[in-house]
């Protein structure tokens, strides 16, 4: 299939692994079947939120959902015959460097669920360490030539590009000025050198950015050398909904970022007062499915203010 995916795609990912079992349930590894169901069982009621958003209006060739196999195979079973979008990470949850969940078996299980997506979160600084930044280049041209040369599953690329303590001291530690003078020029850099390592997306999953230039610049270099249907979405970053709501504003008005990746801003509220006892199931479910229709209509609202202003 050609390189790219140039559709509106509005993705809810719950793919979090370590955060839920250690910051959601205050649980330890290893699990227990018990626990492993319970959690589980938390990534449902995301789910069913999902599909509640979808029977109030969110269209479904533009929704989709970000699930682990760990924790949503159920989940990644039921999506495909419901014809929804699914995406499934490969990394290893909470690392500093990326590295394959299931090492050198990682073919099959992508065959297993046979996702829209195969998703990999990499932390990536291009002034960073070299030798790590050139370990994890090697893993993901791996990476992307099978996708590339099994023609099924899509590659999306969560790109974060977290501040070195020689950036962060130029700036005096601040790390909103970081965000805004720094980084984007660092994630145009990054994707450049991924790029020219062979490393190949079809999908750039980008930390949101406070400025229309800065989300120009991304999409130029997501798009340099004939990558022409190569796309971006925003992620969330667990931020609040009036920041996410700012960044999704800003990426809406610029071509070739199709939509967004917000999860922990719509699901992880809900879920404490789920655990906590103070909501209900069908509670937390409604929330969840307000909370994305409510970032999906910021998006397309701001994307259509952009076309009529054109």
């Amino acid at each position: 299939m050609p390189r790219g995916y140039d559709r509106p795609l509005y993705i809810l990912p719950f793919d979090h692994r370590g955060s839920f079992q250690s910051k959601l349930f205050g649980w330890t590894s290893p699990l227990s079947a018990a626990q492993t169901a319970e959690i589980a069982g938390a990534k449902q009621i995301i789910y069913d939120g999902f599909q509640m958003a979808l029977q109030a209006g969110v269209p479904k060739e533009k929704a989709g959902i970000l699930v682990d196999e760990q924790f949503g195979t159920a989940i990644l079973r039921d999506a495909p015959g419901k014809d929804i979008v699914t995406a499934c990470p490969a990394e290893k949850s909470g690392q500093d460097e990326f590295e394959f969940e299931y090492g050198e078996d990682f073919g099959r299980h992508i065959q297993a669920f046979d996702p829209t997506f195969c998703k990999v979160l990499v932390r990536y600084n291009p002034e960073g360490d070299r030798a790590l930044n050139q370990r994890q280049a090697v893993r993901l041209k791996r990476l992307s030539d099978y996708l590339a040369a099994e023609n099924r599953s899509r590659f999306m690329f969560e790109l974060l590009v977290p501040p070195e303590k020689a950036q962060l001291d130029k700036l005096k530690g601040d790390k909103k000025a970081y965000d805004l003078e720094l980084r984007p020029r660092l994630m145009v850099e990054a994707i450049r050198e991924l790029q020219e390592a062979g490393v190949e997306p079809d999908l750039w999953k980008i930390e949101g950015l406070d400025r229309r230039e800065d989300c120009e610049a991304i999409v130029a270099r997501a798009r340099a050398g004939g990558r022409n249907q190569v796309s971006c979405i925003v992620l969330g970053r667990g931020e609040d909904d009036q920041k996410v709501g700012e960044w999704l504003g800003v990426a809406a008005q610029v071509p070739g970022f199709i939509g967004f990746a917000v999860g922990r801003t719509d699901f992880w509220d809900p879920l404490v007062a789920w655990r906590a006892k103070k909501a209900t199931r069908e509670q937390g479910v409604a929330e969840i499915a307000g909370r994305y229709r409510a970032f999906v209509n910021v998006f397309e609202t701001a994307r259509s203010s952009a076309a009529r202003s054109a």
